[in-house]
């Protein structure tokens, strides 16, 4: 039998990631997972920045470098590979220090998310299925068998994440169901290795056609994605010998010869929307695709599972050390149930605009998909890749009718020579301000254990500030704007007493 402060269903990214940020609060972990390595197929392929600043956070900055690629943005193209519409993204370095967009291959990025386990000294159990999960007064009991030797054993933890995935047992076992936003879509995904450059725009490509809905992206060196949607009574074994498949990517591999293209894998995917009714229940969260699902027009599906580790961690560490209270933990349903909902909405708006009414869908296209930037939302993620604010908890203090900082991202500016905000801030709380506070309310930030950022005139933050006629904010350790105003009281916020143990990084 083991007892350990959290144990956590599920060795995907979203499992791996918040394993990560609670050791480097000092919580120990265990990562369950049913099975033993990497699976090797890629599934996610594209990342935005406020993403990449995540995978830093977790001491991964270089090495995401080495196996990603930025990407160019996304257009809007029909049948006649014709731009409808474009939205560009910068490949150079952001507002958080990173490019806009990167395409990567999910077994890469696990197999270094794996790696970095060993750094912190997180314990992953391989070849093992949770079969029952129970809770009482102490906590949780899980009850697993490994799956290579038959053998049951029990876990007891405090807290319990399930980042099992869509078919979650954790979400089973707590009762939770998921609601449907109304999109449900079959579509072959296929992956191609070619040593050829096939020339292409280099970025996302969005095939708006309601015969044959499709998206292209370059992966890697010599990796491509596309994805089309599937007509009824079509399966992806209708697809698998690549003289049927050459047909619908030949738009974009024009003469090269089939000899030189190797399919990887051509799968079957139904891209779906859903949302989970409840994200807890006591001390089991649910995280990722157990708790969202989202169709990947925008390339936020992974994404959002690594937003989830992220804004859950720091509070559950918090708790846990006792320099937070457990309500904050009620922060984490409402603030990540409603932004999840917001981008798949988006989503939603994307696939609706590729496929959509037929010949009058078409012309409908040529007029609308031009001023799609006007769609509340997608003009800041597709021009800017900034995602919606936090919706308002006790985390996020803003008031109801007026634009604040409060729920956004704080760029993760330049501060001293090539040292950005988050490696200052380095996990803690952080007052960011114009202004020289007074003696006292310096030492009240210094009571509380946070860090002071002066925003220095002329400066990349000093100008956020600024625009939102705001002097100072509160940013919490996941980045997030707690609060920002002219003035403002750290003792009147929900912030640590004491940070007696900051991130190892």
């Amino acid at each position: 039998m083991n007892a350990v402060p959290v144990a956590i269903v599920g060795a995907g990214p979203t499992g791996l990631a918040a394993a990560t940020l609670l050791a480097q609060y000092g919580v120990e972990c265990l990562i369950l997972e049913r099975w033993e390595s990497v699976y090797p197929l890629p599934r996610a392929v594209a990342l935005d920045d406020e993403v990449y600043r995540i995978l830093a956070r977790l001491g991964l900055r270089d090495e995401f470098a080495a196996i990603s690629r930025p990407h160019r943005g996304l257009r809007l193209i029909d049948r006649r590979m014709r731009v409808l519409a474009e939205f560009p993204r910068d490949i150079g370095p952001g507002r958080h220090g990173y490019p806009q967009g990167s395409m990567f291959d999910q077994p890469e990025l696990e197999t270094i998310l794996r790696r970095n386990l060993k750094r912190y000294g997180i314990t992953l159990r391989g070849n093992t299925e949770v079969t029952a999960l129970a809770q009482n007064a102490d906590g949780v009991r899980l009850d697993v068998a490994d799956t290579a030797t038959g053998e049951h054993d029990v876990v007891h933890a405090a807290y319990v994440l399930g980042c099992d995935g869509a078919n979650s047992l954790t979400r089973a076992a707590i009762g939770v169901t998921m609601q449907d936003l109304g999109f449900t879509q079959r579509w072959l995904v296929v992956d191609v290795v070619t040593e050829a450059d096939l020339g292409q725009w280099e970025g996302v490509h969005q095939l708006s056609d309601p015969t044959r809905a499709g998206t292209y992206m370059r992966v890697g060196k010599t990796r491509y994605r596309w994805e089309f949607r599937l007509a009824p009574g079509e399966t992806a074994d209708d697809f698998h010998d690549l003289t049927r498949l050459h047909p619908l990517i030949a738009p974009w591999t024009g003469n090269i010869p089939l000899a030189e293209l190797e399919v990887v894998r051509a799968a079957e995917y139904t891209f779906r929307a859903q949302v989970a009714d409840r994200w807890r229940d006591r001390r089991v969260f649910l995280l990722g695709d157990a708790a969202h699902l989202t169709p990947p027009f925008i390339g936020q599906g992974m994404g959002a599972g690594l937003r989830d580790a992220m804004n859950l961690a720091w509070k559950l560490a918090g708790v846990l050390d006792g320099t937070l209270p457990e309500t904050v933990l009620d922060t984490y349903v409402v603030e990540r149930r409603h932004h999840a909902r917001a981008m798949i909405k988006l989503a939603k708006i994307i696939g609706t605009a590729m496929t959509a009414g037929g010949r009058v869908g078409d012309i409908i296209r040529r007029a609308v998909a031009p001023r799609l930037h006007l769609v509340p939302g997608l003009n800041d993620l597709a021009s800017n890749s900034q995602t919606p604010p936090l919706h308002r908890s006790d985390l996020v203090i803003r008031p109801r009718l007026r634009r604040t900082l409060a729920g956004r991202l704080c760029p993760n500016a330049l501060i001293d020579g090539d040292r950005r905000l988050d490696d200052i801030a380095a996990g803690r709380f952080a007052i960011v301000t114009t202004t020289e506070p007074p003696a006292t309310q310096r030492a009240d930030i210094e009571r509380h254990g946070m860090v002071l950022v002066a925003a220095r005139l002329g400066s990349e933050l000093h100008q956020w500030l600024t625009r939102s006629r705001a002097h100072t904010a509160i940013v919490r350790p996941d980045g997030t704007v707690l609060s920002a105003g002219r003035r403002l009281s750290v003792s009147r916020t929900i912030v640590p007493g004491h940070n007696r143990n900051l991130p190892r990084r």
